[in-house]
Parts: C-alpha cells; sequence; structure tokens
C-alpha cells in the first residue's frame, strides 16, 4: 500500500492539473456510481488525507479514492496512450488538456464535501498535515502512548494513531530509533522522538517519486533495513532479518537488524507471533487505514 508521502505527491500532481478546470469528461467507471456523470462541473481542487484522496468539485461534492495496494492515478495528454489496460481504469477526469484516470480504484466514493470526516475522521493526526501543529504532535503522541503493551512496529501501522506510516517508514523508523518493531511502546524512552522522525521522513521525501531514508538516491541505497533481508546492515554487517509481524490480515513483513535493533524479536526467521518475550496483544479491532 502507498505510503503517505506517495499519496500526497498524487494528490499535488491532480491538483495542479486538475484544480480551477471544468470537465469536458467525468466517468466513473465503478458498479456504485456508473451512472454519475461528472461533466461539467469544476473541480475546486485535491487533497490528501493520510493515504485517502479527495477530489473536490463545484456544489459540494468530492470524490473519495483510496489506492490500496495496486490502485494509482495517471495523467495524460489528451490522445496519448494509456499506459495501463483500458479496462482497469475506475475514474477518468478530463479538462481541455490534461486526462486523470484512476486505474484499480477498489474504493471510490461520492460524497458532500462536508462529509468528507465520515471516511476519515477515525484517523489519528495526518503526518503531512500543512497545519502541522505543537498541539497535533501531542494528540499523535497520545495516541501513539495509549496502548502501552502495543508493539510499536503494529502502532506505526495503525492510521489512528497517525495517518501516513506504512511498511517501508515503519521499518526504517524502528531502525533509526534502535528498537525492535516488536519492542511495546510503553517500552520505549522517547516515544514523541518515533514521531517525529516518521514526519521528518515523509517530508522529505514527499515532493519526489524516491523515497530515500538513508538520503542517498542511488539504486540499493535508498534504505536501511526495508526489503534488505539477508543483506548486510549498512551500520553494523550484521545480516537484516525479515519476520512477520501481525495477525490475519493485518500481518506484515518486517526487516530489522537483531545487533542495531536489540529487543523482542520472532524465535525464527519469518514465525508469526513467536516472540521471545511471548504473544503480544491481540490487535486493536477496527478499521486501520
Amino acid at each position: 500500500m502507498p505510503e503517505g508521502d506517495t499519496v500526497a505527491l498524487t494528490a499535488r500532481r491532480l491538483h495542479a492539473a486538475l484544480a480551477g478546470r471544468l470537465l469536458r469528461r467525468g466517468e466513473l467507471r465503478h458498479p456504485r456510481w456508473v451512472e454519475h456523470d461528472l461533466a461539467g462541473r469544476t473541480v475546486r481542487g485535491v487533497v490528501s488525507v493520510g493515504k485517502h484522496l479527495f477530489t473536490r468539485f463545484d456544489a459540494g461534492l468530492s470524490l473519495h479514492s483510496h489506492l490500496r495496494m495496486d490502485g494509482s492515478w495517471h495523467l495524460y495528454r489528451p490522445g496519448t496512450h494509456w499506459q495501463r489496460p483500458e479496462h482497469q481504469a475506475r475514474a477518468v477526469l478530463a479538462t481541455d488538456d490534461r486526462v486523470a484516470v484512476g486505474f484499480r480504484l477498489h474504493d471510490l466514493e461520492l460524497l458532500p464535501t462536508d462529509q468528507e470526516d465520515r471516511l476519515v475522521g477515525h484517523l489519528g493526526p495526518d503526518l503531512l498535515d500543512p497545519s502541522w501543529s505543537t498541539d497535533r504532535a501531542r494528540e499523535a503522541l497520545r495516541r501513539l502512548t495509549a496502548h502501552p503493551a502495543e508493539e510499536i512496529g503494529l502502532a506505526l501501522l495503525d492510521q489512528r494513531t497517525v495517518a501516513g506510516i506504512g511498511n517501508l517508514y515503519k521499518a526504517e523508523v524502528c531502525f533509526l530509533l534502535g528498537v525492535s518493531p516488536w519492542l511495546p511502546v510503553g517500552e520505549l524512552a522517547e516515544p514523541q522522538r518515533a514521531i517525529a522522525l516518521a514526519r521528518r521522513l515523509l517530508l522529505r521525501n514527499a515532493d519526489r517519486p524516491e523515497q530515500s531514508t538513508t538520503g542517498e538516491l542511488g539504486r540499493g541505497r535508498q534504505h536501511w533495513v526495508y526489503l534488505r533481508g539477508g543483506q548486510p546492515c549498512r551500520r553494523c554487517g550484521t545480516r537484516v532479518r525479515t519476520g512477520e509481524q501481525g495477525d490475519g490480515v493485518y500481518a506484515r513483513a518486517a526487516f530489522w537488524c537483531p545487533r542495531c535493533q536489540p529487543g523482542p524479536a520472532p524465535l525464527s526467521p519469518g514465525s508469526a507471533g513467536a516472540s521471545s518475550t511471548g504473544p503480544g496483544p491481540p490487535p486493536r479491532p477496527g478499521p486501520r487505514r
């Protein structure tokens, strides 16, 4: 699933292409919305909230989309060949000079703009919110520490804690903090550092498609541990390990250096739920997106 910086970059590009322009074509190729034609509406803007996108139109109407694992928005010039098959298109928004095509958008909904909170009101503070403040940071910390027995890796992924962190930043934040992803939140020495670090990394990459946490953009040099299972740690040379964290639909791959990130971990690579400190608490129920 795309990280918050990828979704924010998508929103900015769509906003630059569509905001203030009249739609000449506005097709929604989704079973629930196929009868709705958006042609003739003016796009007011496009914004991201965590991993959610809202395209806002005149007359107080919004189109919500969520990319999940395989969704994406592409921008084209009129008449340009699409890079994906047409049957994968779920939304086509065209002005005189640009065409925005949403491919594989499983989550698509039309709703009044003043009801957007119905879809994102459960989220924690958005780490890329332009109006980020001390109060928002304080609220993020409150949410993070509200469940002290929860594993830090799972807490960071839960969008109800803070919005925008995916598996990449979870792995890299835990490495840079020097803690195991399985460490209970209540054992973090400075939990506020996790929030500040995640926000700094997301901001660093929010204006470019490349995502680097090491400061390098060269291929294979962008990350500390993410997707580097079996390779030597960039800091100490120890082999980076992989395991599964979480249960059921919430299970995600974890990457960590056992030397740089001491603490609880699976007893063997890939053994889900088998921690050296015993089984962790059950995942909190409810939406995580």
